[in-house]
C-alpha cells in the first residue's frame, strides 16, 4: 500500500493505517467503538478534554493493545488521569518514529474558548511517511499550519471556533484533501452547511476544496 487508510470513528477520532503502522488519534467520549480497535502501534492524544480522551474506555483499549505506545500532550502526561499509564509526553517541536512514520508534534496551546476560561496545552500531530501522504490532525487549534501537509483533518465546529477560522486555517495549511472532524455538536443540517462553506471557500482564491467526508464511510484509502 502506497499511501494510507483512514477511518473516522466520530468527532475527533481517527484510525490511520500506513504500510507499517496503525495509529489511533483522540479516542474521546463522542466517538464510537474505538475501544475495539486492535493491532495499534501508537495512540496519540492531542489534549486533556474528554471529547478527545475517554479515560474510562482507554484502559480496555490499552489492555488489548499491549504493544501500543501512548504519546500525549505534555500537560496531559503529567496529569492524575495518566498516572497509571506509561504515557510518553510529546511536546511541540518534538517527534517520534513509529514504524514507517515520523510523528511531529506542533502548536502547544488549545484555542481560546473565552477570556475567562484558562487555556490548556494542545499539540497537533503530523504523520509523515517517506513515500506516502502526510496527515495533520490539529486537535483543538487553528493556530499552526505546518508545511507539506497532503491530508488535513479539519475541525468543523467547536465552542472555540468559527467557520471563518476553519476556512482560513484550511487555506493556510493548503492540503490536497481535507477530512472533516470535530463535528459532534452539529445536527445533520448544520453539518451540511459547514461542509458546503468549507468546500466552496477552503481552497482560497476562489478555488474549491477536495473534501473527503468519512462520516459513516468506513476505511478509505488516501494516496499521495
Amino acid at each position: 500500500m502506497i499511501g494510507m487508510e483512514v477511518t473516522h470513528l466520530g468527532h475527533s477520532c481517527l484510525v490511520v493505517d500506513t504500510p507499517d503502522a496503525r495509529f489511533l488519534i483522540d479516542p474521546g467520549t463522542f466517538a464510537a467503538n474505538w475501544e475495539t480497535v486492535t493491532d495499534i502501534d501508537a495512540v496519540l492524544i492531542t489534549h486533556a478534554h474528554p471529547d478527545h480522551v475517554d479515560w474510562e474506555r482507554l484502559p480496555a483499549l490499552l489492555a488489548d493493545n499491549p504493544g501500543a505506545a501512548l504519546y500525549v500532550e505534555p500537560e496531559l502526561a503529567a496529569s492524575e488521569d495518566a498516572k497509571n499509564w506509561t504515557a510518553k509526553p510529546l511536546p511541540a517541536g518534538g517527534s517520534a518514529t513509529v514504524g514507517d512514520v515520523t510523528v511531529e508534534a506542533v502548536g502547544g496551546q488549545h484555542a481560546v474558548i473565552h477570556r475567562d476560561v484558562p487555556r490548556i496545552g494542545n499539540v497537533g500531530f503530523v504523520l509523515r511517511q517517506k513515500d506516502g501522504p502526510a496527515l495533520f490532525h490539529p486537535g483543538d487549534s487553528y493556530e499552526t499550519a505546518p508545511d507539506g501537509v497532503d491530508v488535513l483533518a479539519v475541525p468543523l465546529n467547536a465552542p472555540w471556533g468559527a467557520v471563518k477560522e476553519a476556512i482560513d486555517f484550511t487555506r493556510a495549511v493548503a492540503p490536497r484533501v481535507a477530512i472533516p472532524i470535530h463535528d459532534g455538536l452539529l445536527s445533520d443540517a448544520g453539518r451540511a452547511t459547514y461542509l458546503r462553506l468549507l468546500r466552496s471557500h477552503g481552497g482560497g482564491d476562489g478555488a474549491g476544496l477536495d473534501i473527503l467526508d468519512l462520516a459513516g464511510a468506513g476505511t478509505t484509502s488516501v494516496d499521495r
